[in-house]
């Protein structure tokens, strides 16, 4: 039996499905989309108003995963593509030409999205480096975080660091909440040669003071004191991110991909995943992302994408990616 979706928005953040209400259903490609969890995906989230899916990949495979899960098709846009090397450089060209306004991973490598996107003369670059953030969502308390990077930058230097931060901090601000408290995580809070990461939190608390204005930004950290106030007290650590972090900068990939998937696996978090920095919005999902966190990473796309009430019928707004022009997306 062909996997689906669950047909509710059961477990999704309210507030970014509150925010998400107010905009208009962003041009999504949906890259590699013939596959049942792809299509499924991309329907659910058109369903809810939050994309307008353009499917990019093999008709025949996009045609024979709709029917296992029941999807006519009729009106959809599909975008043929012989393998999905070029499903994803057609993406990208769709979002360079301003046809689309979000790019949506399907049944495609991650790797395999992100070499087209960052491709330097036809890629999404801005100038600013590609980081990933997970919007997390705990369901007994519906305190929100965003983790960052648990899925892109291995080892990230300390001007990578810098715009990870800094999308990070665009991404909280848009998503409705206040300058936000970043939390430079480490496994202490002292300072010491022996322990890298603290030594790095400390420059990059003293560079951002400059470089992110709007912002609190404070490091190193122990994980519980950035997120318990109780460890805090005991402590006698007083910052203002002491067990108050909304935003957390994990020192490489292996810290942060084992912090999320704790958070999801043992507190049923919800962890929407996307691609900042890019010309547009990239969701990343996998294929064990439960139905909310595919929901909850369209919502945040198409916040972030902040298209409003635009004409109908008129082409999404163009895009900010450097180089020439790309072919358009023709009915």
């Amino acid at each position: 039996m062909a996997r689906t979706l669950e047909t509710t928005t059961a477990g999704c953040p309210a507030r970014l499905m509150t925010r998400s209400a107010a905009l208009e259903p962003v041009p999504t490609a949906v890259v590699a989309a013939g596959s049942p969890v792809a299509l499924e995906s991309a329907r659910r989230a058109a369903t809810l108003g939050l994309i307008e899916p353009v499917l990019v990949g093999d008709p025949a495979a996009i045609a024979d995963s709709a029917r296992s899960i029941g999807w006519t098709l009729h009106g959809a846009c599909v975008v043929p593509a012989r393998d999905d090397a070029a499903a994803a450089r057609i993406a990208v060209a769709l979002a360079r030409s301003g046809d689309v306004g979000a790019l949506m991973k399907g049944h495609i490598h991650t790797d395999t999205l992100m070499l087209a996107a960052l491709d330097p003369k036809n890629g999404l670059r801005t100038g600013r480096r590609f980081t990933h953030a997970f919007h997390m969502t705990l369901p007994e308390s519906g305190r929100e975080l965003v983790i960052t990077d648990a899925a892109i930058n291995v080892a990230p230097s300390l001007n990578t660091r810098l715009d990870i931060i800094r999308n990070a901090v665009e991404l909280w601000r848009l998503v409705g909440g206040s300058d936000p408290r970043v939390a430079l995580l480490s496994c202490t809070e002292e300072v010491t040669e022996r322990v890298p990461s603290s030594m790095d939190a400390d420059r990059l608390t003293r560079l951002c003071q400059q470089e992110v204005p709007g912002a609190t930004v404070f490091g190193p950290l122990a994980l519980d004191l950035a997120v318990s106030a109780e460890a805090a007290r005991i402590k006698n650590l007083t910052h203002p991110c002491a067990g108050a972090a909304d935003i957390l900068v994990v020192p490489n990939i292996e810290t942060g991909n084992a912090l999320f998937k704790a958070l999801v696996h043992f507190l049923d978090a919800v962890a929407a995943g996307i691609v900042l920095g890019a010309a547009v919005p990239i969701i990343l999902t996998s294929r064990a992302d439960p139905p909310a966190a595919r929901i909850a990473a369209a919502a945040i796309a198409q916040i972030v994408a902040g298209r409003r009430s635009a004409t109908p019928g008129a082409p999404y707004p163009a895009t900010a990616a450097k180089g020439g022009a790309a072919p358009g997306l023709h009915a």
